[in-house]
Order: structure tokens, then C-alpha cells, then sequence
């Protein structure tokens, strides 16, 4: 599987070499992305015995399920989150970013259950809630909308600081 035009996009925003973190890295495209761009990347996965990611630091944890946010006090350069939710997370995804990281994520919104999983509203993104989530960030980009008439995806890409971001 290819990596995901959105996170392609903005990927060269993640500082050169800089540490990323691919979080619900699954078969690992997106790590895969990285790691050829010269980045160390660490992917997470509730199940990562079939991440293909070869150079990766893979970490396996079930944060849904009690275990332990395992990268605490960890800095990434990069992170990057897609078709993957669980609302908990976000003040340590957030906390996680290095001044001037990228934070690029993109996952499924409500009106989505029209166009099949996931429909349960845990999972689906709230209007504007990304940029609710994000409103320390500096916002390079945003979208919230029906994609190729298959799903409804909300997806954005900041940065934390409040400089001038340098556009891909």
C-alpha cells in the first residue's frame, strides 16, 4: 500500500533527519515514507507483527486497552496519524511534537457511516474538531469533506511554533 497523498504532501515539512513518529503505523507505508526520506522513524501499533518497516524502532502497545503511553518525554520532529482515533491520545500526541514538529494527521469524520466503517461516532472526527485539538498549532492546511464519493475524512497538517511555516 502507498503512502497516503496527504501525508506525502506535507512530509517534507518534517525537519531533515528529524525523528518521526508514525502512530497506528499498521502494515508501516507511512514509516516506509520516512525512513526513505533519512528520517529515524518509531512506529506504534496495537499489533505490529505485520508492519513491514525495516529501520523502524517498532513499538507495541494497546493504548486503547490500559497500556501506557510509551513514548513520554519523547520529541519527534514529525507526527503522523491516519485512519486511526482515540481522543485520549491527543494531549500527548500534541505533547509529543518538537518546537517547529509537523503534526500531519488524517482519519474519518461524521457522515462517513454513509459510506460504511467506521460509523461508530468514538471513531469519527467531530466538524472542525481537528482544529479545536489543534488551536496551539500553527494550521498549514485543512480539509473536512467527502472524499472520491467513498468516505468523509477530516485531515490537517500543523506546526507547532508560530513562525513562518515554509510551504511544500
Amino acid at each position: 500500500m502507498t503512502a497516503s497523498p496527504w501525508v506525502s504532501r506535507f512530509a517534507p515539512l518534517v525537519s531533515p533527519g528529524g525523528a518521526v513518529l508514525d502512530l497506528a503505523c499498521g502494515g508501516g507505508r507511512h514509516s516506509r515514507l520516512f525512513l526513505a526520506r533519512g528520517h529515524g522513524v518509531t512506529g506504534v501499533d496495537r499489533d505490529i507483527a505485520h508492519t513491514d518497516a525495516p529501520g523502524a524502532e517498532l513499538i507495541a502497545a494497546d493504548l486503547e486497552n490500559g497500556s501506557p503511553w510509551p513514548l513520554a518525554g519523547h520529541r519527534f520532529a514529525g507526527v503522523v496519524v491516519t485512519n486511526y482515533l482515540w481522543r485520549p491520545l491527543f494531549p500527548a500526541l500534541l505533547d509529543s511534537l518538537a518546537d517547529d514538529g509537523v503534526l500531519i494527521y488524517e482519519t474519518f469524520a461524521q457522515g462517513n457511516e454513509r459510506f460504511g466503517s467506521p460509523r461508530n461516532p468514538d471513531f469519527l472526527l467531530a466538524r472542525g474538531e481537528l482544529l479545536r485539538v489543534t488551536a496551539g498549532l500553527t494550521v498549514v492546511a485543512y480539509e473536512d469533506g467527502v472524499v472520491e464519493d467513498r468516505a468523509v475524512v477530516q485531515r490537517i497538517c500543523a506546526v507547532k511554533g508560530d513562525g513562518p511555516v515554509r510551504l511544500p
